[in-house]
């Protein structure tokens, strides 16, 4: 019978004391769990048919639940309270359009587009992702990393090299790159690039696997943010000082880039060195007094764009391009393209690079996603993330803008300066649409190596990412090695391969982890039903006879057999010593048994000659029974081990395959060779369920052996070997 009494008892000043509880019941095992204890629910279990019928069966609430899930503006828009979120969101807007429009003109010269492209994919997936997306705060759009990694494709597969063409100058016989038929063909492939990534999106969201971020774990992405920030750096170097250098794509290219930019440096131009340094120095100052006086200023100062304004205005006042050699923007069209169908013939040679950006894209706008989230108490779909961004770039891509994603120094001032909903995002895509039909061509002198500046400046956020390191070295140095792995390999391999080999070594990690886990003996703590490792804590005490193992991993193929070999160590107990043990001691008692038959003959001659039989005819028979018996000797065998029970904690064994079942079948037979009972405790259902169907208890193991607890498991031992010392109260 089971008494479960729970009780407040007050002390002598009438104040409640800590809450106890009381139990007692007898031991339970497995076996006696399932006759007596639990039953089973009757579920009726609907056939295949049945399942298709309810998927496919269609309802007017299906097909609401549909809408709004495909389109969550529908969920808010309704309701939207103009009053207290229009004023929020409209500043808001304003001030991430006017970020987001030097943005999108540095960010294209990292993809190695016309900086147009930039403006065009600053504006169709803010406004798509307006009604396709579940966070409120993120700012979708150009972002530094998917940037870059798009430049190296397509750098990649249209280099400099492929558009060699003879100087039109009479007089001059060398070559120049014909770069109109250059970045015609680089647009063509970011804008197939595009396609593929958003496809890869929209299939990974319809087929719910938004769960794929899980493996690019915080420090693999920061850490490869961190590279990919040193990457963008080095791309700028050859802006920053007015140098013409060949762009380098795949491993090393961050030191082939280097080299080439310092092999040129003498030929650096002065002018444009020193407008960027003057920018990047104004820039800083700005962005620290926008942190500095965050709470009195009622929105940061525009910066980037006050410097692209000024800048812009000096170029073509002075004429930086013709008077200097400062290299400029270029010709901007006016006006929106017509939707263009990407050229599909490209696709194949792209699979691997666009499924890598459409990982990277997806983990950066989720992660962020997530945090807004958290903090403003509402929750984000991945899977609905997925299908946003996916439609966001494969819709966009028939008007020719690459990969986005999120960025995070927009959302922080999308958030930052009191926006609520996507009405921002709309509004700061209208910011972008404006300049791009009525006054891009204003942008045409502004200096490359004020882009050069913005991207730079920018950077400093991932590279306080640095910072990551002493605090890991403290906390877990296993992550940490994941974050230099990602940093170094990213560094040195580029990102694509980088990316390859830090999701590599992450899994690998987690491999290495379940191969080592922790194990321990536990010894029970006076008065308690608490089990605790006797190496740690000085109330914890081995129960005499009993080794209590416990492993906090799961048990399959990988560490079956490192569990077992644990499980040997640290009890002391090893089966195949104790069997050659067993096994020398027969072989002694056999020839003792052989020596005592030889002396018994001899004592029994002996006897004779010495007494005669005239003597033994007086003798007593015991006596003479006596005098045999003082000539043998029994053999004394000690036991095997003090040990006579085990016992296996698997309270943190989450699941277990059938080849960890089969070492457990094993090494229970092994022991029990030995005279070693094995038990089993702390087993969930779930994992007792997975026992079950892998045919585990059969033969010498049965459901007797396993128990809910490892007191339950301890009492029954100490009970099978003679009076219990514990007490089954609690």
């Amino acid at each position: 019978m089971e008494h479960h009494v729970p009780t407040v008892q007050e002390d002598a000043a009438g104040q409640p004391e800590v809450c106890r509880y009381h139990i007692e019941r007898p031991v339970y095992n497995e076996g006696y769990i399932q006759s007596q204890l639990l039953h089973r629910r009757e579920r009726c279990h609907p056939t295949q048919r049945q399942r298709l019928a309810r998927h496919v069966q269609c309802s007017a609430e299906r097909v609401k639940a549909a809408a709004l899930s495909f389109l969550p503006i529908l969920t808010w828009l309704p309701s939207y309270p103009v009053k207290q979120y229009l004023f929020g969101d409209v500043v808001s807007g304003l001030s991430t359009g006017v970020m987001q429009l030097p943005q999108g003109l540095a960010y294209a010269l990292l993809a190695a587009v016309p900086p147009v492209y930039g403006l065009y994919s600053s504006f169709y997936p803010v406004l798509l992702y307006t009604f396709f997306g579940t966070s409120r705060h993120i700012s979708i759009g150009t972002f530094a990393v998917i940037s870059l990694m798009i430049g190296g494709v397509v750098v990649r597969e249209a280099p400099d090299s492929m558009f060699y063409i003879q100087a039109t100058n009479s007089t001059d016989t060398s070559t120049v790159v014909d770069v109109e038929a250059r970045d015609a063909t680089r647009v063509q492939l970011a804008v197939a690039l595009t396609a593929l990534v958003g496809i890869i999106q929209l299939a990974l969201g319809l087929l719910r696997f938004g769960f794929v971020a899980i493996y690019l774990t915080e420090p693999l992405v920061r850490g490869f943010t961190t590279a990919a920030a040193v990457h963008v750096f080095i791309s700028q170097l050859k802006y920053l000082l007015g140098v013409e250098t060949q762009r380098f794509s795949g491993p090393f290219s961050a030191l082939y880039s280097v080299t080439a930019v310092f092999r040129d440096i003498t030929s650096t131009n002065i002018t444009t060195l020193i407008m960027g340094l003057v920018c990047s120095f104004l820039l800083y100052g700005v962005k620290y007094i926008n942190v500095r006086f965050k709470k009195t200023l009622p929105v940061p100062i525009p910066g980037e764009m006050i410097i692209v304004i000024v800048s812009t205005g000096i170029s073509y006042g002075v004429g930086l391009s013709d008077n200097y050699g400062v290299d400029v923007v270029g010709k901007i069209p006016v006006g929106l393209l017509p939707p263009a169908a990407p050229h599909f013939s490209l696709l194949p040679s792209l699979f691997t690079d666009s499924f890598a950006i459409a990982i990277v894209g997806f983990s950066m706008g989720i992660s962020l996603a997530k945090i807004f989230a958290l903090k403003h108490g509402y929750s984000v779909d991945g899977n609905q993330e997925l299908v946003a961004l996916g439609l966001c770039n494969f819709i966009s891509c028939f008007f020719q803008t690459f990969a986005v994603t999120c960025s995070m120094s927009r959302s922080l001032v999308q958030e930052s300066t009191g926006g609520k909903t996507q009405i921002a995002g709309l509004l700061a895509s209208f910011v972008v649409l404006l300049v791009v039909v009525a006054v891009g061509f204003i942008f045409e002198p502004l200096p490359q190596t004020v882009l050069a500046a913005i991207i730079m400046v920018n950077l400093l956020g991932m590279f306080k990412q640095t910072r990551d390191i002493p605090v890991l070295w403290r906390t877990s140095q296993i992550e940490l090695a994941i974050w230099l792995v990602a940093f170094v390999a990213s560094v040195l391999l580029g990102l694509d391969y980088g990316l390859l080999v830090a999701i590599g070594f992450a899994v690998f990690t987690v491999i290495y982890r379940t191969q080592s886990p922790k194990s321990a003996i536990l010894g029970q703590v006076t008065d308690t039903g608490l089990y605790c490792d006797v190496a740690e804590y000085e109330e914890a005490a081995e129960c005499s006879g009993v080794k209590i193992f416990h492993s906090n991993s799961p048990i399959y193929f990988a560490n079956s057999e490192l569990y077992v070999n644990n499980l040997k160590e640290r009890t002391g107990v090893h089966p195949m010593h104790l069997q050659a043990v067993r096994k020398a001691q027969r072989n002694l008692r056999t020839r003792n048994h052989k020596w005592n038959s030889l002396r018994k003959m001899d004592a029994e001659v002996k006897l004779e000659m010495d007494v005669g039989v005239a003597h033994s005819e007086v003798m007593p028979d015991n006596q003479v029974k006596a005098y045999k018996a003082s000539t043998e000797e029994d053999p004394f065998l000690e036991p095997l081990t003090s040990i006579h029970s085990i016992i296996l904690d698997w309270t943190p064994v989450n699941f277990i395959d059938s080849v960890g079942a089969k070492s457990i079948r094993s090494v229970i037979k092994e022991y029990a060779a030995v005279d070693v009972q094995v038990f089993i405790a702390g087993c969930s259902r779930t994992l007792l369920s997975e026992l079950g169907t892998l045919q585990f208890f059969t033969g010498v193991v049965t459901p007797e052996m396993v128990f809910p607890t490892v007191h339950d498991a301890v009492l029954h031992s100490q009970q099978q070997t003679g009076p219990a010392t514990n007490h089954s109260v609690l």
